[in-house]
């Protein structure tokens, strides 16, 4: 029962699976393998594809369970790495994700480092009060913020310039996460204060126009 159980699910997870990348149905055919051969070696296999599944998640905006509460948002959060998710609804279409946002990473890595980005010069708080003061690159931004628990949105007002992000809850903090050219926005406003190469800073808007319904930004930590 239990094998016609899985396998049913597995079916229906390959079926599902069709057009993307393939990853989940690679995992998915490793599941089906293990039904098939007496489930010798399906405890592994499914630990796996629980840990693939959770993993992907992690990868997807506004998902149960990296939902960021207005109250856990208060504090001073300071950069960690850079920051990626995607927003597509259809989960399964996002398998594999998470080695995209690896990729994402490290190609956005050296770019902020040309830019100035650092642990030590950017950080962002929030204020019980709907005020938040920041640094991106060391240079100051400050004004008022509103938080949308539901669609994990934030629109922060500054005198500089006005911007949208995305929370997430990460393993240890959050992402601050932006459309590629909001984000693009913000560092150009940021770096034109310190001369910045306009030519580093484009690349981050190629990364960020990689892949459809990617958002792009900051993984902060307290």
């Amino acid at each position: 029962m239990k094998k016609i159980f899985l396998f049913a699910a597995v079916a229906a997870l390959l079926m599902t699976s069709c057009g993307t990348n393939g990853s989940l149905s690679q995992v998915g055919s490793a599941v089906l393998t293990d039904v098939l051969t007496s489930g010798q070696t399906g405890a592994t296999t499914t630990t796996n594809t629980g840990n693939t599944v959770n993993t992907v998640l992690q990868s997807v905006l506004g998902m149960t369970g990296t939902k960021v509460s207005k109250q856990s948002l208060i504090g001073t959060w300071k950069y960690s790495q850079p920051g990626c998710a995607f927003t597509s609804e259809k989960l399964l279409a996002q398998a594999g994700g998470e080695i995209v946002a690896s990729n994402v990473k490290t190609k956005l890595q050296p770019t902020y480092q040309k830019v100035g980005i650092n642990a030590s010069n950017t950080q962002v708080t929030f204020n019980q009060d709907g005020t938040f003061s920041a640094k991106i690159a060391g240079k100051a931004w400050s004004g008022t913020y509103k938080y949308d628990e539901n669609t994990c949105k934030i629109t922060m007002s500054g005198l500089l310039l006005n911007v949208n992000c995305y929370a997430k809850l990460n393993t240890n903090g959050i992402g601050l996460l932006f459309e590629g050219k909001k984000l693009l926005t913000l560092i150009q406003t940021m770096s034109a204060l310190s001369g910045n190469n306009n030519t580093t800073i484009k690349t981050i808007g190629d990364v960020a126009s990689s892949y459809n319904g990617l958002r792009v930004g900051f993984d902060m930590t307290k």
